[in-house]
């Protein structure tokens, strides 16, 4: 799921795991060819503010 950078305010780390933090390009990966000059947080073609990917650890997904 897709967060704004201000959840790290309210963060559990009991209750999340952050996987990725994404703007421009992925703050872990950087640019790659498939990123290179795009936006990856862009919502019909218009930039939006970065965010943070994180994962709900009582979810179990088969």
């Amino acid at each position: 799921m897709g967060v704004p950078i201000t959840f790290m305010d309210k963060f559990n780390p009991e209750q999340f795991d952050i996987i990725d933090g994404i703007g421009r390009y992925s703050m872990i990966y950087g640019v790659t060819k498939e990123t290179k000059g795009l936006y990856l947080t862009a919502v019909n073609g218009k930039p939006k503010f970065a965010r943070i990917i994180i994962k709900n650890k009582r979810l179990f997904i088969l």
